[in-house]
């Protein structure tokens, strides 16, 4: 390769929103640099600072909706100048968004590609790209591209010994949940279904949102103020999981949960909502029937009656984990795809 393929990563959310697919593209990112790449961020000029490991980033006004006219011409003025080799947007505003200028003509150079992280009703928005990256099996199924593969979320080990952002309770068993306090992570029926499975543990769910206030009232309802708690915003989850006994998953939906990447590469056990990605890893016994709280309820007792069981049973999603879960694994599985749609363009010198 002459010179390092130049990559433009968009991100369409705004910048109050820090999640999974956030999350990817960070990951993403820095690991590309790592590997040689030039990499240009383009997103909400709110996520700089998340990106200050990122020598390239442009601020795109994706407050805007996708057909406004403003947002799509600056993202084609942008995308002209930085003359990127592969276009890859992340999630359906973006892929709309980068859909619109190819079907306009973009730069005639580029590969445009995509990252579906979530089921909708529908993709058309990734019809007209080049290729479809979906983070999960499930994802993977509903699609309808020619050009399509799988690759799961991964993350880079934390360093060693950081210190939590809170102090760990120290009653045990510990279990841990964590993501935004949105009703799209059910907390709310995780704790219905603590109180109605009549568990004996410490709960501690990580994160902050909207639903705050809610789950607090719901905790001092249900009677459940000395087992569980709202830390609040935790930037060392990883932290928590390598002590925790058991991490619990209890959302409606996920493309590929990333508290699911932790704690396995944590080596901490986790039960889950039949949500999309699991089921690649853990054994059927840990995943509920449904999000309801019933089912709920009895997977968690199920899992905290015999601990060390689970973790016997999940050895093996350990070990696929620490091949397949990491930020390595993940770009290096990313630059193949790449590698091979450049192969398909006509006239395209692959050896590049």
């Amino acid at each position: 390769m002459s010179q390092p393929l130049r990559i433009a990563l968009i991100l369409g959310t705004p910048g109050t929103t820090w999640g999974g697919m956030e999350r990817h593209t960070l990951e993403l990112a820095q690991g590309l640099i790592e590997t040689g790449y030039e990499v240009h961020v383009l997103a909400d000029a709110e996520y700089r600072g998340r990106f200050a490991t990122v020598a390239h980033f442009h601020p795109i006004p994706v407050q805007y909706s996708r057909r406004h006219p403003w947002l799509g011409l600056r993202l084609r003025r942008l995308l002209r100048r930085i003359q990127p080799d592969i276009c890859h947007a992340q999630g359906n505003k973006a892929a709309q968004l980068l859909s619109n200028i190819k079907r306009r003509g973009g730069a005639k150079r580029s590969l445009y590609i995509g990252t579906l992280h979530g089921t909708k009703s529908s993709h058309n928005a990734f019809t007209r790209l080049d290729g479809v990256i979906a983070v999960s099996d499930e994802i993977y199924a509903s699609l309808a591209h020619p050009e399509k593969t799988v690759i799961f979320n991964g993350m880079a080990s934390p360093p060693n010994n950081t210190p939590t952002s809170f102090a760990l309770p120290a009653e045990r068993p510990l279990v841990v949940a964590a993501g935004r306090l949105e009703p799209v992570k059910g907390f709310d029926r995780l704790l219905d279904a603590w109180a109605r499975a009549n568990i004996k543990a410490s709960l501690a769910i990580l994160g902050e949102g909207s639903a705050r206030p809610q789950l607090e009232k719901q905790i001092k309802t249900l009677g459940l103020g000395e087992q569980v708690t709202l830390p609040g915003y935790e930037a060392n989850v990883a932290g928590w999981l390598e002590k925790a006994d058991l991490c619990v998953i209890s959302s409606e939906r996920e493309g590929f949960p990333y508290i699911l990447v932790e704690a396995l590469l944590s080596r901490c056990p986790v039960v889950s909502t039949p949500v999309s990605g699991v089921g690649a890893l853990l054994p059927e016994t840990c995943i509920a029937r449904s999000s309801e709280v019933d089912d709920l309820a009895e997977c968690l007792a199920s899992a905290l009656g015999d601990l060390v069981s689970l973790r016997e049973k999940q050895e093996p999603a350990f070990a696929q984990a620490a091949r397949t879960l990491t930020r390595d694994a993940m770009v290096k599985q990313t630059r193949q795809f790449y590698e091979a749609l450049d192969a398909l363009r006509p006239g395209s010198d692959a050896a590049r």
